[in-house]
């Protein structure tokens, strides 16, 4: 079937009925309003709940979702651009903290060695 002849097809409707929707469409539909799937998983074993997971999924442009109160992405520093330069500076800190702790154990007389002075 030829390309022009499908979309001909696809953008033009019987009498009576809808007019079809290609992929793009729908997708852009979805997008638009945004669509919410909810589903709960449990695992029983002799009347004994094991094991219960819950799905929410919601589907949405980010422009909707911003319009819901939605924006976790904006904060979330594992999906930044500076999340990895954040891991190196935290490591880096902790480092240099370790360092300094011990040099303070170093130079600071054991609780032992205070008793024995004192004496």
């Amino acid at each position: 079937m030829e390309s022009s002849h499908l979309q001909s097809r696809v953008g033009s409707a019987l009498p009576g009925h809808p007019p079809e929707a290609n992929l793009a469409d729908i997708l852009e539909r979805v997008l638009d309003k945004g669509i919410v799937i909810a589903g709960d998983i449990q695992i029983n074993l002799l009347d004994i709940e094991l094991l219960t997971i819950k799905l929410r999924l919601l589907v949405a442009s980010v422009d909707k979702a911003k319009e819901m109160g939605i924006d976790w992405w904006e904060s979330d520093t594992s999906l930044s651009a500076d999340s990895r330069e954040l891991e190196d500076e935290n490591r880096e800190l902790r480092e240099r903290l370790d360092r300094l702790e011990e040099q303070l154990e170093l130079r600071a007389p054991s609780s032992a060695e205070e008793v024995r002075r004192r004496e």
